[in-house]
Protein backbone atom coordinates (compact mmCIF):
# COMPACT_ATOMS: atom_id res chain seq x y z
CA UNK A 1 0.00 0.00 0.00
CA UNK A 2 1.45 3.32 -1.05
CA UNK A 3 0.58 5.58 1.76
CA UNK A 4 0.54 9.71 1.36
CA UNK A 5 2.91 11.90 3.66
CA UNK A 6 2.62 10.87 6.65
CA UNK A 7 4.12 11.82 10.40
CA UNK A 8 6.08 9.59 12.86
CA UNK A 9 4.17 10.97 15.56
CA UNK A 10 2.64 7.91 17.52
CA UNK A 11 4.29 5.17 19.55
CA UNK A 12 3.51 2.17 16.90
CA UNK A 13 2.84 -1.10 16.44
CA UNK A 14 0.57 -1.10 19.65
CA UNK A 15 0.78 -3.93 21.34
CA UNK A 16 -2.22 -6.85 20.81
CA UNK A 17 -3.17 -8.48 24.20
CA UNK A 18 -5.73 -11.00 25.41
CA UNK A 19 -8.17 -10.44 28.49
CA UNK A 20 -7.12 -12.93 30.78
CA UNK A 21 -9.05 -12.32 34.10
CA UNK A 22 -11.97 -10.11 33.08
CA UNK A 23 -14.72 -12.60 33.09
CA UNK A 24 -18.00 -12.19 30.83
CA UNK A 25 -20.46 -14.78 32.13
CA UNK A 26 -21.31 -17.74 29.71
CA UNK A 27 -18.44 -16.86 27.25
CA UNK A 28 -15.77 -19.41 26.86
CA UNK A 29 -14.18 -17.34 23.95
CA UNK A 30 -11.40 -14.50 24.16
CA UNK A 31 -11.26 -11.29 23.94
CA UNK A 32 -8.56 -9.27 22.46
CA UNK A 33 -7.48 -5.58 23.18
CA UNK A 34 -5.49 -3.77 20.48
CA UNK A 35 -4.11 -1.10 23.14
CA UNK A 36 -4.18 1.99 21.45
CA UNK A 37 -4.41 4.02 24.19
CA UNK A 38 -0.56 3.72 24.13
CA UNK A 39 0.23 5.36 21.18
CA UNK A 40 1.90 7.60 23.39
CA UNK A 41 1.14 9.40 26.83
CA UNK A 42 -0.48 12.61 26.88
CA UNK A 43 -1.09 11.97 22.70
CA UNK A 44 -2.57 8.64 23.64
CA UNK A 45 -5.74 7.18 21.62
CA UNK A 46 -6.62 6.60 18.09
CA UNK A 47 -7.02 10.41 16.82
CA UNK A 48 -3.25 10.77 16.37
CA UNK A 49 -2.85 7.93 14.05
CA UNK A 50 -5.16 10.37 11.67
CA UNK A 51 -3.02 13.12 12.85
CA UNK A 52 0.00 11.76 11.56
CA UNK A 53 -1.41 12.40 8.09
CA UNK A 54 -3.60 14.98 8.68
CA UNK A 55 -1.26 17.43 10.27
CA UNK A 56 1.40 16.42 7.47
CA UNK A 57 -1.35 17.55 4.52
CA UNK A 58 -1.43 20.87 6.32
CA UNK A 59 2.52 21.34 6.51
CA UNK A 60 2.86 20.18 2.73
CA UNK A 61 0.41 23.35 2.13
CA UNK A 62 2.69 25.20 4.48
CA UNK A 63 0.51 25.87 7.01
CA UNK A 64 1.30 27.26 10.85
CA UNK A 65 -2.18 27.45 11.82
CA UNK A 66 -4.07 24.44 12.49
CA UNK A 67 -8.32 25.15 13.64
CA UNK A 68 -10.59 22.16 14.72
CA UNK A 69 -13.72 21.49 16.81
CA UNK A 70 -15.09 19.29 19.20
CA UNK A 71 -16.58 18.77 22.90
CA UNK A 72 -15.50 20.79 26.02
CA UNK A 73 -13.28 17.03 26.90
CA UNK A 74 -11.81 16.46 22.93
CA UNK A 75 -9.32 13.88 23.09
CA UNK A 76 -9.12 14.76 19.17
CA UNK A 77 -8.68 18.60 20.51
CA UNK A 78 -6.49 17.42 23.14
CA UNK A 79 -4.39 15.36 20.93
CA UNK A 80 -4.15 18.33 18.14
CA UNK A 81 -3.52 20.98 20.99
CA UNK A 82 -0.19 18.79 22.41
CA UNK A 83 1.21 17.68 18.64
CA UNK A 84 0.74 21.70 17.87
CA UNK A 85 2.68 22.78 20.80
CA UNK A 86 5.48 20.02 19.49
CA UNK A 87 5.90 20.73 16.42
CA UNK A 88 5.37 24.56 17.05
CA UNK A 89 1.82 25.28 14.91
CA UNK A 90 -0.11 27.50 16.36
CA UNK A 91 -3.79 25.74 17.26
CA UNK A 92 -7.07 27.37 17.07
CA UNK A 93 -9.40 24.98 19.19
CA UNK A 94 -13.62 25.55 18.43
CA UNK A 95 -15.39 23.87 21.76
CA UNK A 96 -19.05 23.16 22.16
CA UNK A 97 -20.49 24.35 25.47
CA UNK A 98 -19.46 27.00 28.43
CA UNK A 99 -16.18 27.83 29.21
CA UNK A 100 -15.78 26.04 32.82
CA UNK A 101 -14.68 28.29 35.84
CA UNK A 102 -12.25 25.16 36.36
CA UNK A 103 -10.87 23.37 33.67
CA UNK A 104 -9.82 19.82 34.27
CA UNK A 105 -9.24 16.54 32.35
CA UNK A 106 -8.42 16.99 28.31
CA UNK A 107 -9.01 20.55 28.37
CA UNK A 108 -7.08 21.48 31.21
CA UNK A 109 -4.16 20.12 28.92
CA UNK A 110 -5.46 22.43 25.99
CA UNK A 111 -4.34 25.24 28.29
CA UNK A 112 -1.99 23.93 29.58
CA UNK A 113 0.08 23.65 25.97
CA UNK A 114 -1.27 27.05 25.02
CA UNK A 115 -4.14 26.89 22.64
CA UNK A 116 -6.55 29.15 21.46
CA UNK A 117 -9.97 28.63 22.51
CA UNK A 118 -13.40 29.79 20.96
CA UNK A 119 -16.60 28.41 23.04
CA UNK A 120 -19.28 27.83 21.44
CA UNK A 121 -22.61 27.25 23.05
CA UNK A 122 -24.70 23.71 22.50
CA UNK A 123 -27.18 25.63 20.63
CA UNK A 124 -25.32 27.62 18.39
CA UNK A 125 -23.38 24.54 17.79
CA UNK A 126 -24.79 24.15 14.24
CA UNK A 127 -22.44 27.17 13.34
CA UNK A 128 -19.26 25.93 14.12
CA UNK A 129 -18.11 25.10 10.32
CA UNK A 130 -18.98 29.07 9.75
CA UNK A 131 -17.19 30.18 12.82
CA UNK A 132 -14.00 28.24 11.31
CA UNK A 133 -14.47 29.62 7.81
CA UNK A 134 -14.27 32.93 9.57
CA UNK A 135 -11.38 31.85 11.64
CA UNK A 136 -9.22 30.85 8.35
CA UNK A 137 -10.14 33.97 7.00
CA UNK A 138 -9.15 36.19 10.05
CA UNK A 139 -5.42 34.08 10.25
CA UNK A 140 -4.72 34.74 6.61
CA UNK A 141 -5.96 38.45 6.86
CA UNK A 142 -3.59 38.41 9.61
CA UNK A 143 -0.66 36.75 7.35
CA UNK A 144 -0.88 33.03 8.43
CA UNK A 145 -2.05 30.17 6.39
CA UNK A 146 -4.01 28.25 8.57
CA UNK A 147 -5.99 24.15 7.69
CA UNK A 148 -9.43 23.30 9.21
CA UNK A 149 -9.25 19.80 10.65
CA UNK A 150 -13.38 18.76 11.10
CA UNK A 151 -14.22 16.60 14.09
CA UNK A 152 -12.34 14.23 15.25
CA UNK A 153 -9.95 13.99 11.74
CA UNK A 154 -12.43 12.10 10.38
CA UNK A 155 -12.47 12.89 6.56
CA UNK A 156 -11.17 11.76 3.56
CA UNK A 157 -7.31 12.43 5.04
CA UNK A 158 -7.96 11.06 8.40
CA UNK A 159 -9.08 7.61 6.74
CA UNK A 160 -5.44 6.49 6.22
CA UNK A 161 -5.22 6.66 9.72
CA UNK A 162 -6.71 3.39 10.53
CA UNK A 163 -6.73 1.90 7.00
CA UNK A 164 -3.04 1.85 8.07
CA UNK A 165 -3.80 0.49 11.69
CA UNK A 166 -5.86 -2.37 9.72
CA UNK A 167 -2.58 -3.09 7.67
CA UNK A 168 -0.74 -3.46 11.66
CA UNK A 169 -3.75 -5.56 12.89
CA UNK A 170 -2.98 -8.31 10.15
CA UNK A 171 0.26 -8.23 11.02
CA UNK A 172 -0.67 -8.73 14.48
CA UNK A 173 -3.11 -11.86 13.61
CA UNK A 174 -0.61 -13.29 11.69
CA UNK A 175 1.84 -13.22 14.96
CA UNK A 176 -0.64 -14.30 17.15
CA UNK A 177 -2.26 -16.80 14.91
CA UNK A 178 -5.22 -15.70 15.36
CA UNK A 179 -8.73 -15.25 13.34
CA UNK A 180 -10.77 -13.25 14.82
CA UNK A 181 -14.68 -13.57 13.73
CA UNK A 182 -15.39 -9.38 14.92
CA UNK A 183 -13.39 -6.24 15.09
CA UNK A 184 -14.86 -4.00 17.65
CA UNK A 185 -14.42 0.04 18.62
CA UNK A 186 -16.43 3.00 19.81
CA UNK A 187 -17.55 5.40 16.97
CA UNK A 188 -18.28 8.82 17.25
CA UNK A 189 -16.81 10.86 14.51
CA UNK A 190 -16.73 8.23 11.62
CA UNK A 191 -13.02 7.82 11.02
CA UNK A 192 -12.03 5.46 12.84
CA UNK A 193 -14.81 3.12 11.65
CA UNK A 194 -14.76 4.32 8.35
CA UNK A 195 -10.88 3.65 8.50
CA UNK A 196 -11.11 -0.21 9.63
CA UNK A 197 -14.20 -0.81 7.25
CA UNK A 198 -11.86 0.21 4.06
CA UNK A 199 -8.75 -1.54 5.52
CA UNK A 200 -10.37 -4.75 6.67
CA UNK A 201 -11.50 -4.65 2.89
CA UNK A 202 -7.72 -3.79 1.33
CA UNK A 203 -5.89 -5.97 3.28
CA UNK A 204 -8.36 -8.86 4.04
CA UNK A 205 -8.62 -8.95 7.69
CA UNK A 206 -10.73 -11.88 9.30
CA UNK A 207 -13.50 -10.45 11.49
CA UNK A 208 -16.29 -7.71 10.63
CA UNK A 209 -15.72 -4.71 11.73
CA UNK A 210 -18.52 -3.92 14.15
CA UNK A 211 -19.02 0.02 15.81
CA UNK A 212 -20.88 0.98 18.99
CA UNK A 213 -21.80 4.41 18.36
CA UNK A 214 -21.84 6.70 21.16
CA UNK A 215 -23.98 9.68 19.43
CA UNK A 216 -26.27 9.77 16.34
CA UNK A 217 -27.40 6.34 14.81
CA UNK A 218 -26.56 3.85 12.64
CA UNK A 219 -27.73 5.34 9.38
CA UNK A 220 -25.19 8.56 10.00
CA UNK A 221 -22.65 6.54 9.82
CA UNK A 222 -23.64 4.65 7.17
CA UNK A 223 -23.74 7.44 5.34
CA UNK A 224 -20.77 9.61 6.59
CA UNK A 225 -18.30 6.82 5.95
CA UNK A 226 -18.96 6.28 2.58
CA UNK A 227 -19.28 10.03 2.16
CA UNK A 228 -15.48 10.17 3.35
CA UNK A 229 -14.98 6.98 1.51
CA UNK A 230 -16.16 8.57 -2.14
CA UNK A 231 -13.82 11.55 -1.33
CA UNK A 232 -10.81 9.41 -0.25
CA UNK A 233 -11.18 7.45 -3.55
CA UNK A 234 -11.38 10.62 -5.67
CA UNK A 235 -8.50 12.45 -3.97
CA UNK A 236 -6.41 9.60 -4.17
CA UNK A 237 -6.91 7.96 -7.05
CA UNK A 238 -8.24 5.02 -5.47
CA UNK A 239 -10.43 2.12 -6.75
CA UNK A 240 -12.93 0.79 -4.20
CA UNK A 241 -16.56 0.43 -4.74
CA UNK A 242 -18.12 2.02 -1.25
CA UNK A 243 -21.71 0.71 -2.14
CA UNK A 244 -19.93 -3.14 -1.18
CA UNK A 245 -18.36 -1.71 1.98
CA UNK A 246 -20.01 -3.31 4.72
CA UNK A 247 -20.82 -0.91 7.48
CA UNK A 248 -22.18 -2.16 11.01
CA UNK A 249 -23.21 -0.17 13.59
CA UNK A 250 -24.83 -1.57 16.86
CA UNK A 251 -27.29 0.78 18.16
CA UNK A 252 -28.63 0.66 21.70
CA UNK A 253 -25.69 2.57 23.55
CA UNK A 254 -25.47 6.20 23.70
CA UNK A 255 -27.28 6.24 26.84
CA UNK A 256 -28.31 9.43 28.07
CA UNK A 257 -26.71 11.25 25.06
CA UNK A 258 -22.82 12.24 24.06
CA UNK A 259 -20.78 12.15 27.00
CA UNK A 260 -22.76 10.81 29.46
CA UNK A 261 -23.31 7.16 30.60
CA UNK A 262 -25.58 4.77 32.42
CA UNK A 263 -24.66 3.30 35.54
CA UNK A 264 -23.80 0.17 34.18
CA UNK A 265 -21.29 1.68 31.78
CA UNK A 266 -19.37 3.16 35.03
CA UNK A 267 -19.76 -0.49 36.55
CA UNK A 268 -18.00 -2.31 33.80
CA UNK A 269 -15.05 0.56 33.49
CA UNK A 270 -14.27 0.27 36.90
CA UNK A 271 -14.41 -4.24 36.83
CA UNK A 272 -12.16 -3.75 33.81
CA UNK A 273 -9.60 -1.81 35.79
CA UNK A 274 -9.93 -3.62 38.88
CA UNK A 275 -9.09 -7.36 36.59
CA UNK A 276 -6.81 -6.25 33.99
CA UNK A 277 -5.61 -3.31 35.15
CA UNK A 278 -7.03 -1.97 31.83
CA UNK A 279 -8.78 1.78 31.73
CA UNK A 280 -11.30 2.84 29.54
CA UNK A 281 -13.69 6.07 30.05
CA UNK A 282 -17.60 6.60 29.84
CA UNK A 283 -17.29 9.32 26.74
CA UNK A 284 -16.35 6.20 24.06
CA UNK A 285 -14.58 3.29 25.10
CA UNK A 286 -16.67 2.29 28.16
CA UNK A 287 -19.96 2.57 26.09
CA UNK A 288 -18.67 0.32 23.27
CA UNK A 289 -17.15 -1.78 25.62
CA UNK A 290 -20.29 -2.37 28.12
CA UNK A 291 -22.30 -2.91 24.46
CA UNK A 292 -20.04 -5.06 23.59
CA UNK A 293 -20.15 -7.71 26.64
CA UNK A 294 -23.59 -6.92 26.62
CA UNK A 295 -24.22 -8.38 23.11
CA UNK A 296 -21.75 -11.31 23.80
CA UNK A 297 -24.59 -12.52 26.95
CA UNK A 298 -27.13 -12.54 24.83
CA UNK A 299 -25.51 -15.28 22.61
CA UNK A 300 -27.87 -15.82 19.04
CA UNK A 301 -30.50 -13.48 20.02
CA UNK A 302 -27.46 -10.41 20.20
CA UNK A 303 -25.92 -8.57 17.60
CA UNK A 304 -22.47 -10.39 17.80
CA UNK A 305 -23.98 -13.67 16.70
CA UNK A 306 -21.20 -17.05 17.61
CA UNK A 307 -19.07 -14.35 19.12
CA UNK A 308 -15.87 -16.50 20.50
CA UNK A 309 -12.83 -14.19 19.65
CA UNK A 310 -12.80 -11.02 19.36
CA UNK A 311 -10.79 -7.81 19.13
CA UNK A 312 -11.76 -4.83 20.83
CA UNK A 313 -9.99 -2.08 19.62
CA UNK A 314 -8.94 0.82 22.56
CA UNK A 315 -9.20 3.95 21.04
CA UNK A 316 -7.82 5.71 24.50
CA UNK A 317 -9.70 8.51 26.47
CA UNK A 318 -8.33 8.06 29.41
CA UNK A 319 -8.24 12.14 30.86
CA UNK A 320 -12.03 12.13 29.58
CA UNK A 321 -12.16 9.91 33.27
CA UNK A 322 -10.91 12.42 35.56
CA UNK A 323 -14.13 14.90 34.88
CA UNK A 324 -16.06 12.54 35.16
CA UNK A 325 -15.05 10.91 38.91
CA UNK A 326 -18.36 11.64 40.85
CA UNK A 327 -20.28 8.91 38.58
CA UNK A 328 -18.03 5.60 40.35
CA UNK A 329 -18.82 4.17 43.39
CA UNK A 330 -17.01 2.20 45.49
CA UNK A 331 -19.06 0.83 48.30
Amino acid sequence: MKYPNRLNLAILPTPLTPLEKFAVPNFDGKIWVKRDELTGTEVSGNKIRKLEFTIAHALDKGCDTLITCGGVQSNHCRATAILGARLGIKVHLILRGEKPEHPDGNLLMDYLVGAEISYLPELEWGSHVDLAHELLQQYQQQGSNSHFIPTGASDEIGLWGYIAASEELKNDFETNGISPNYIVTATGSGGTQGGLVVGAKLFDLSGQVVAFNVCDNAEYFDNKIREDVACWKHRYNMKLNEDDLEICTIEGYVGPGYGTADQEVFKTIAELARTEGLFLDPVYTGKAFHGMVTEIQKGVEGQLPGASNLVFVHTGGLFGVFPQQQNFRFD
